[in-house]
């Protein structure tokens, strides 16, 4: 289609909880438009990563361009498939600024989740066009009316504005289309013939550089013209600009209300970000709306196993970035483990997705860290210091304030798990603010907990408590005084940096003993007899001893005076006690990754 009449152009997004069948019907939307080949047709083909198609999860937005006739008009219907994940609703919040409507989809087996109103409260506050549909209606244990009611009483709208579809048959997705079609309003110019358009996404590739993805408010856009990324304040030239079939199609120019890809040439780091405006460099817009930068909420440090391989960790970290500007990372030295990095995350499934990468992209061998969070601490001497590193925290005896990061959590459960998610909470220090009935038997649960809580295996409680029924999503609540301090670990009387934890100080005897016990199971005996202590406030709370290896000396004596074997066991006994005050316990990489992984 050519001199495409903005009026005609739909800019629309899906948001939904994760596996409701947001994918599919996706990929029933491509068939409907005819915008993929058959032959190149398959399932999931909006998620290209292997991982994504491994796990039926969206990890990454991804930009697609339809074409279709509705009424004897032709349209263009853009859209940016979303993750459903609490871990990456940050990159929902990117593709809301680029677009003007969201489909919202609710599973009709399972109704209306805890993320769903996450995501659109997100909608609502942008100021999109909420579209409500239904997905699995043809599923056997599909609860089509009561859903509806759900999402009736929550959006304010009629049943029969709520449309039902199917991944699975398509049925709907006609349906679904037109009123695409006619509620998401068209798009809107806001700077005359000046180019202002907003990144919200980009990749990386190898001979092109970096590639923007980008939605045109106004001007347009054509290859090799003379452009600036706005807030970087970095001229370029565009060496390419197409759009998304959901491959990459070159095309002549992108003009006001589009979406796709700009190329830039660009191979350094840390030039590109999201939220920032490419402009014409001889013309620029004055506008520098964007977005606020990802703020990461779980640290852990990544170390490859072997040293020589720190360059290629680098390097690899660095090409992550370049396609997920979530993460952030800088050097640190650990006198066990050598040097590393220290990385940052948007949560637990978004550091296991990362490492995941590193292992299957970059053949990465990785040692990983506890993860953790951030404290803010104020030293008796009136000094303030933020630690992200469990082996930094400061003694006990030193630390007037401890300050940790708390999270507002929402739980959508069936009625009858209600005192178990109350009793999960408070073995987790948190606390229930609120428990209102949610409608077909099922309750709403506000509850404040510590950050901290919920990485301590709290999603895998809350699941195996409810039978997998109860849905979860938090939001950052500020930062609270905290009772915490650091433990550590000692063997053959040495600390180990690597295994130091933060820990509550009304379980620190229960890590302690948890802590010991593991590692005791899993250090190699030496030569040498070695205990194995847990440290906390500079008392010993958990000890157990590591038997030596016991060598035979005197099974190469045959016969003879009995004095000869007890001066040999003699010998062996004054240099085992020798060998315990000065024995150096070699700890093997495959003791730090047992210990670091959950039981």
């Amino acid at each position: 289609m050519k001199n495409m009449n903005i009026k005609n152009i739909r800019n629309f997004s899906i948001i939904a909880h994760i596996d409701h069948g947001k994918s599919t019907l996706s990929d029933r939307m491509l068939d409907a438009t005819n915008t993929v080949e058959k032959r190149k047709m398959h399932d999931q083909v909006l998620d290209t990563m292997e991982l994504e198609q491994e796990r039926g999860i969206t990890i990454k937005m991804q930009p697609v361009r339809m074409e279709h006739k509705e009424n004897g008009e032709d349209y263009i219907l853009n859209l940016i498939d979303t993750p459903g994940h609490i871990d990456f609703s940050y990159e929902v919040s990117r593709a809301m600024k680029a677009v003007e409507g969201a489909v919202l989809l609710v599973d009709a087996t399972q109704g209306v989740q805890a993320q769903t109103l996450t995501t659109l409260d997100m909608a609502k506050k942008a100021g999109l066009k909420i579209i409500p549909a239904l997905s699995k209606v043809d599923s056997p244990i599909a609860r089509v009316d009561e859903v509806k009611e759900e999402i009736a009483i929550l959006l304010d709208v009629e049943m029969e504005d709520i449309i039902e579809t199917s991944g699975k048959t398509g049925e709907g997705i006609p349906d679904l289309i037109s009123e695409i079609i006619k509620s998401v309003p068209a798009p809107e110019i806001k700077n005359d013939d000046k180019l202002d358009s907003l990144i919200f996404d980009f990749s990386y590739h190898d001979n092109k550089g970096i590639i923007v993805f980008v939605r045109i408010f106004s001007g347009e856009v054509k290859k090799n013209e003379e452009l600036l990324f706005k807030v970087a304040n970095q001229k370029f030239k565009s060496g390419e600009v197409g759009i998304f079939t959901p491959f990459e199609k070159e095309v002549n120019k992108l003009g006001p209300g589009e979406i796709g890809y700009i190329v830039t040439g660009i191979k350094k780091p840390g030039i590109a970000s999201v939220g920032d405006i490419i402009t014409s460099f001889k013309n620029p817009v004055e506008s520098t709306e964007g977005y606020e930068k990802p703020k990461p909420v779980v640290w852990a440090s990544l170390y490859p196993e072997s040293q020589d391989e720190f360059d290629n960790l680098r390097q690899a970290l660095l090409r992550l970035k370049l396609s997920d500007s979530s993460l952030t990372f800088e050097e640190e030295t650990s006198g066990s483990l050598g040097r590393g990095y220290r990385c940052g995350f948007l949560g637990m499934l978004h550091l296991e997705i990362i490492t995941e990468r590193l292992r299957r992209e970059h053949d990465m061998n990785l040692i990983i860290t506890q993860p953790t969070i951030v404290y803010k601490i104020k030293l008796k001497s009136g000094e303030e210091q933020i630690i992200y590193n469990p082996s930094l925290f400061p003694d006990h005896g030193d630390v007037s304030v401890v300050e940790e990061p708390w999270v507002k959590a929402k739980i959508i459960s069936p009625g009858d798990y209600s005192g178990t998610i109350s009793q999960l909470f408070y073995r987790h220090e948190g606390q229930v603010i609120s428990n209102l009935d949610f409608g077909d038997g099922r309750v709403e649960i506000i509850a404040e907990v510590p950050l901290r809580e919920l990485m301590r295996g709290f999603f895998d409680e809350l699941k195996s408590e409810t039978s997998g029924y109860a849905s979860l999503s938090y939001e950052p609540d500020g930062y609270r005084k905290a009772d915490v301090t650091r433990m550590d670990i000692l063997v053959a009387d040495e600390i180990v940096v690597a295994f130091a934890k933060i820990v509550s100080s009304v379980r620190m005897q229960e890590e302690a003993e948890k802590a010991v016990e593991k590692l005791h199971s899993v250090l190699p005996r030496q030569n040498f007899v070695m205990k194995v202590q847990a440290k906390v406030s500079g008392r010993i709370l958990s000890s157990k001893t590591v038997k030596a290896y016991r060598k035979d000396v005197t099974g190469k004596l045959y016969g003879g005076d009995i004095t000869r074997k007890k001066k040999l066991l003699e010998k062996q006994k004054k240099g085992k006690k020798k060998m315990k005050g000065m024995g150096k316990v070699d700890i093997g990489q495959d003791v730090f990754l047992k210990m670091m992984k959950n039981d």
